[in-house]
């Protein structure tokens, strides 16, 4: 069973803290002891070794920056304050990304093509000795896009996935700033669909998502999000109503449960500690979405690791990525069978890939 993570923001922790994902995770922790990137992201959950131990074969790599009323410190230096900025700090990224595959082609490869996807994993599949990862690019938070003429350039470039928003974006309502689609945001989404973006909602807010389920006519998905009915008394946009999980299982979407412990129960703080959430809370995520689509296709991983938190912020029983794997026990322990579990760990999000490509 191969795992597919659906959202990780490699590029930002290798331009925000120099993090060498060519190395384990145990390695990086070694190195950055002492340093500010613990105390401001956590200790890395991501790594080499990991990733072949956990049999992670296709990550969704993000291209992410935030407005700069969103800057969290003068460390933070992926930020924009106006579209060109934006522009400039994703494209210095994107070229991270092709820098890490031209210096580590044995290690990662950008995948451009459902071509590309079938050869990666295939190597896994056949066994090979320490396959490479593919990377699946995500823009998250399009402000980078100046323009839908420009779509075809970043198309060309390897970017796959867009998803609108972060915080509120010209494009639409975000997570804390509510709002629908803007005559950006829909201009923007007739540019990506004429291409075939993927559409990802994660983020985006609740109006705006149910305009995008009306219209946008090409794949929609949700890479890191988790249902807001597990998560009484929060009040965020950040999370995913029932309404919502409905449309993108009507459009035959894929969501991507986040296993952030304070995504994963209400009220968590780093003072609780990790001890005080389970991979249980995981599992609970997976089988509500399962529950209300009737099967477990429409469920996967968006770990959104080294993504503003590391592991003190991941359940008790994660270190590292390789860790994921045992969400598979768990869910046999409630009744899904091998093939569901292949599903959720990264066949519903291969299946994705291929059949958007397809067209």
């Amino acid at each position: 069973m191969l795992i597919v993570d659906a959202h990780e923001d490699l590029a930002w922790n290798m331009l925000s803290f120099g993090r060498d994902y060519t190395r384990s995770a145990l390695e990086t922790r070694q190195a950055e002891k002492g340093t500010d990137a613990p105390m401001r992201n956590g200790d890395t959950l991501l790594g080499w070794d990991e990733y072949q131990q956990g049999k992670v074969a296709v990550v969704f790599s993000t291209l992410f920056a935030a407005p700069e009323r969103a800057r969290v410190g003068s460390w933070d230096t992926q930020y924009y304050t106006n579209v060109q900025e934006a522009h400039n700090v994703y494209r210095t990224q994107l070229d991270a990304y092709h820098r890490l595959v031209d210096e580590h082609g044995d290690k990662f490869r950008i995948i451009y093509s459902d071509a590309d996807l079938k050869e990666v994993v295939s190597q896994w599949q056949a066994g090979v000795q320490e396959p490479p990862i593919g990377l699946v690019i995500l823009m998250e938070n399009a402000e980078g896009v100046r323009s839908p003429s420009e779509l075809d350039e970043w198309w060309k470039l390897g970017v796959r996935i867009i998803g609108p928003a972060w915080t509120g974006t010209r494009f639409c309502g975000g997570t804390r700033e509510p709002g629908g689609l803007t005559a950006d945001g829909i201009a923007l989404l007739e540019g990506m669909a004429s291409l075939g973006f993927i559409l990802d909602i994660s983020h985006m807010d609740e109006k705006a998502v149910l305009q995008a389920l009306d219209t946008y006519p090409a794949t929609i998905i949700a890479s890191h999000a988790n249902a807001a009915a597990l998560l009484k008394g929060v009040q965020s946009n950040r999370h995913l109503s029932d309404r919502v999980i409905k449309g993108l299982l009507e459009r035959d979407g894929v969501i991507g449960i986040v296993p952030f412990n304070r995504f994963l129960q209400a009220g968590w703080t780093a003072k609780d500690g990790k001890e005080s959430v389970t991979l249980e809370k995981v599992v609970a995520q997976i089988d509500y979405i399962c529950q209300l689509a009737g099967d477990a296709k429409h469920v996967g991983i968006g770990s959104d690791f080294d993504g503003g938190f590391g592991v003190q912020g991941a359940p008790a029983d994660i270190d590292t990525i390789a860790d994921l794997r045992k969400i598979g026990p768990l869910l046999a322990d409630r009744g899904y069978s091998d093939t569901e579990i292949a599903q959720i760990f990264g066949e519903n999000w291969l299946s994705v890939l291929l059949r958007t490509w397809s067209v």
